[in-house]
């Protein structure tokens, strides 16, 4: 049986650490932040974030009931990070662009963090309020409650599924980073166009396009798309 998280308030007068820290639950996700970036995924362990935080890993309990509440709760600062003083304008395609570019960012700021938690769903705090966030866009510009529900799956399967494709390159060695970038100069640019014509006349272009992220351009495209059909349902 999983041991229960104690409530904040009774954590917050617990001694502290032998170094004079004082834990708490943002603490926590942060150090785990810095081990992820440090040392990637297999390098959080509750024993290694025990001792970068001075204090036995039983008292990590305390405040998660295991370390994958600890992974959904990391998820969720990252969007929290985001969504940090962004306020709505009105503009509902600004708006939902902003949001989408935002949460984008701070995933690929964090990518070993993010290939942990891209694909994870929380159900805490700043989960809840970028959805509601979203959602209230859509319905305030007119979208019916069905329409909006598919844009804004769309929508953040979009943004979520490039956080997750994007961190992975970065998360990559330097080493192979380097090598997957190369290839669009050493064999694609090479191709002879008697044999691979399209990839011959595009090559240029591939080789600077492919190193950076399409996801501005699939985010655009979603709100063309979601745009048009706006058009259609108030100009009935």
């Amino acid at each position: 049986m999983p041991k229960p998280v104690v409530p904040e308030e009774r954590r917050r007068r617990r001694r502290p650490t032998k170094s004079g820290t004082v834990l708490s639950e943002r603490l926590i996700v942060e150090t785990a932040l810095r081990m992820l970036r440090e040392h990637g995924s297999a390098g959080l362990t509750a024993r290694r974030l025990g001792l970068a935080l001075d204090a036995d890993p039983s008292t990590l309990y305390r405040y998660f009931r295991g370390m994958d509440e600890l992974t959904l709760a990391i998820g969720d600062a990252l969007i929290g990070q985001a969504l940090g003083g962004w306020a709505p304008t009105g503009e509902w395609r600004a708006d939902l662009r902003a949001v989408g570019l935002r949460i984008h960012a701070a995933y690929v700021e964090h990518p070993q963090a993010a290939v942990l938690t891209a694909s994870r769903v929380s159900g805490r705090a700043h989960e809840l309020a970028a959805d509601e966030a979203v959602l209230d866009i859509l319905r305030t510009a007119g979208f019916p409650v069905p329409d909006a529900v598919r844009v804004y799956h769309a929508f953040v399967d979009t943004t979520l599924a490039f956080a997750a494709l994007d961190a992975a390159s970065l998360a990559l060695p330097s080493a192979s980073l380097r090598a997957d970038e190369e290839m669009w100069r050493s064999t694609y640019a090479r191709l002879p166009a008697t044999t691979h014509p399209r990839i011959a006349e595009a090559a240029p272009l591939l080789a600077t396009r492919m190193l950076t992220s399409a996801y501005p351009t699939a985010l655009d495209m979603l709100l063309d798309s979601a745009a048009a059909q706006l058009d259609g349902v108030l100009g009935e």
